[in-house]
């Protein structure tokens, strides 16, 4: 089993827990996680571009000369693509780009990332994130002493709106639930924080 130690807010060590090997100890697939990485960000997407094509022009409805006799190229409409102003040809319009991944592969790839943090030593654990007043003082002077300044992903086991509201204007730092997580915030974060009861909350929901 992984070993981790476990630290305070302040950066000392309190002690170390193991970490279970289904969860946190397997080998990381790649594939995997790529695999929900661009399913999570094409998820993410609006998809409301839109052009206007021929039909949906102002103007051009009547022909701009005769079919014939006058030398210049046939033409039924000033509206059409390869005229100024005129229509997009194949353009693309409001469309849908989310899909979904089987339930099996969405939770190797999640395993996969929190291992991949283990093997990196990017996993911190903290046996409390606990703050008494919003203060986004206290959040960054625990980051410093965590060793955690650049982006961070802070997991809670329930939902605290101080902790919340104290790191949402840090740049970089993303606060998240246990059954929130997302194996594109795991992975994107430079140190995956998270608190002691969570890591327990981890293994029990992803086992």
């Amino acid at each position: 089993m992984p070993k981790v130690a476990v630290y305070d807010m302040a950066g000392k060590k309190k002690g170390e827990m193991e970490l279970s090997d289904a969860i946190f100890g397997i080998e990381p697939n790649k594939s995997v996680m790529h695999a929900a990485v661009v399913n999570y960000l094409a998820n993410q997407r609006q998809g409301t571009q839109s052009t206007l094509t021929r039909t949906e022009v102002r103007g051009g409805g009547r022909k701009p000369w005769r079919q014939k006799g006058t030398g210049h190229a046939r033409q039924g409409s000033i509206r059409a693509p390869q005229w100024r102003h005129g229509g997009i040809a194949l353009g693309p319009k409001p469309r849908d780009y989310s899909y979904s991944l089987n339930k099996k592969v969405k939770r190797l790839a999640l395993k996969s990332a929190f291992s991949s943090k283990v093997l990196e030593q990017n996993l911190i654990v903290v046996d409390a994130i606990s703050l008494s007043e919003i203060k986004t003082k206290s959040m960054v002077s625990m980051l410093k002493a965590l060793g955690a300044e650049k982006k961070a992903l802070i997991v809670m086991p329930a939902t605290d709106m101080t902790v919340v509201k104290s790191a949402r204007n840090i740049p970089g730092v993303k606060t998240a639930l246990v059954n929130t997580l997302n194996v594109y915030d795991v992975l994107n974060c430079d140190k995956f924080i998270v608190a002691k009861d969570a890591v327990a909350k981890i293994e029990e929901v992803y086992a």
